[in-house]
């Protein structure tokens, strides 16, 4: 049984149903993705709150998503530039996907930031090589501890250069340390490109982490046509065509142990499904709220909320085409100043030209997101709902100046705009308080082990290796190949069993 039909648990799901596994995914919402999916709206296909693709080439997360779950292709139309980044001082400094990026570097921050690049290159291509290999980090049992040695010997295995000592202190340094006498504006366009990639900036970031985060553009990004969603929709279809079962409009109340060790999963339509094995697409916070008695012993240390995790205040705006030239990005960010998030940094992504599902002829879908606190939302929300209403409307108008930077007529070319708050993210997805995003990367031990008691998982983004659609893809592949490894063994246990009766 899979809890939430987000990228996560239908990769899960997806994996398991090819393998053989009988596999039920059960979802909220009319429709898959979650904080990743894509929906209707007035004629337009908004992305929710994910919109950038990443992970689709060859022998990458996605590739090996589509190899294990039998998709034979995903929708993916590949862009030379991943997004351009416009900084404070009017300058814009373009992230390309191939070789231009170094002389794009040189000319935005200077040949003295290429010693930084250089680092970030390296260690994140060493980083991504290990994370391929899905090890189960961080660590909880012998067996995982036995997995992660033999992932990491495999690693070492391709390249000895890889025990070199600067890359086992990046473990416990930030990314700042490779900033020491960096210039303020390469310090700046850090921290923001790791605000939306890693939820925190250079100072806190891990160094192995923040070097992965930066990559992603490197590794190049795609379009998916029809929206984000569509890789849950790919997915979902995946899992029925391997004889799974989705199940939508079925929001799960209880999650019950059962005396035998098993589990009865109940929703809000009184249905209740038995399950030998359970795995939920959902944080921490909503997993303890669903099982009440049962919680595992690792939920009930749980503050009330995530103490450093951020929300998201969007604006879907669809607008009028010839308000966007012809070479335009698709994706942009704003930093219009620090500190970072709450309308100082806004991140667009505008659905491409070629997309006819996205938007009514001559139209176009435009997603704008800024990180923003999540209690202060909730306060008003639930203490004066008139605040609430005065702060949505401010925060409109901030993003949409923000917003402005890149694209000049966006408001006299705007038809619609439509904001959501953190109280819109949990009523859309249900993660509690409007959570989202994972949990800022600050150190390698932020992760949550998969492994929540016998026979229960968790997938998403607060396992490793944590956020964008390509980790929480990956994280995906791990609970599942670990499923089918247990499931192995208890077969095999089963078998000897048997064969040790026979011989009485």
């Amino acid at each position: 049984m899979v809890v939430g039909a987000g990228v996560g648990g239908l990769t899960t799901a997806a994996v398991l149903a090819r393998a053989g596994l009988d596999v039920t995914v059960l979802e909220a919402h009319v429709y898959p993705g979650g904080c990743a999916g894509t929906f209707y709206h007035q004629g337009y296909r908004f992305d929710a709150g994910a919109t950038l693709a990443a992970g689709f080439y060859p022998g990458g997360p996605m590739d090996l998503v589509a190899r294990a779950a039998g998709i034979a292709s995903w929708p993916a139309h590949f862009a030379d530039a991943a997004m351009m980044v416009h900084l404070p001082d009017g300058d814009s400094v373009t992230r390309w996907t191939d070789e231009r990026r170094r002389a794009e570097h040189r000319r935005a921050f200077g040949a003295g930031a290429e010693s930084f690049w250089r680092w970030q290159a390296s260690t994140a291509d060493a980083l991504w090589d290990l994370a391929l290999r899905t090890p189960p980090w961080p660590p909880r049992s012998l067996d995982d501890a036995l997995r992660l040695a033999g992932a990491g010997l495999a690693w070492l295995g391709r390249d000895v250069t890889r025990l070199n000592p600067a890359l086992a202190a990046d473990a416990f340094r930030p990314v700042a340390a490779h900033l020491d006498g960096a210039s303020e504006r390469l310090r700046l366009f850090v921290d923001a490109q790791l605000f939306i990639a890693a939820q925190t900036t250079s100072r806190h970031a891990n160094a192995l982490y923040g070097a992965s985060a930066l990559d992603l553009p490197r590794r190049g990004v795609a379009h998916l046509e029809g929206g984000l969603g569509t890789i849950a929709a790919t997915l979902a279809q995946a899992v029925r065509g391997s004889g799974g079962q989705v199940h939508y409009r079925q929001e799960v109340t209880h999650i019950n142990r059962n005396a035998d060790g098993t589990w009865t999963v109940e929703t809000n339509r009184r249905v209740a499904f038995p399950a030998d094995l359970v795995i939920v697409n959902l944080p921490p916070w909503n997993i303890a709220r669903l099982m009440a008695d049962d919680v595992p012993r690792s939920l009930k240390r749980l503050a009330p909320r995530p103490r450093d995790g951020w929300g998201a205040f969007m604006l879907y705006v669809g607008l009028d085409g010839a308000a966007i030239p012809a070479d335009f990005s698709l994706h942009h960010q704003v930093v219009v100043r620090e500190p970072m998030g709450e309308g100082n940094t806004v991140f667009i992504s505008l659905s491409p030209a070629w997309d006819e599902k996205r938007a009514p002829k001559t139209k176009r879908a435009l997603t704008i997101s800024t990180h923003t606190d999540l209690g202060a939302w909730w306060q008003l929300y639930e203490h004066d709902r008139a605040a609430y209403e005065a702060r949505k409307a401010e925060y409109v108008e901030c993003v949409l100046d923000a917003a402005q930077v890149a694209v000049p007529r966006l408001r006299e070319a705007a038809d619609l705009i439509l904001p959501g708050t953190p109280v819109s993210f949990q009523h859309f997805t249900r993660r509690v308080d409007g959570w989202v995003g994972g949990f800022p990367q600050t150190n390698l031990f932020r992760a949550w082990s998969p492994r929540l008691a016998p026979n229960l998982w968790m997938v998403g983004d607060s396992i490793f290796p944590g956020q964008s659609t390509a980790a929480v893809a990956l994280g995906g592949l791990r609970v599942a190949s670990a499923v089918l490894a247990e499931s192995r063994a208890t077969l095999s246990v089963c078998a000897t069993d048997q064969l040790l009766t026979a011989d009485r």
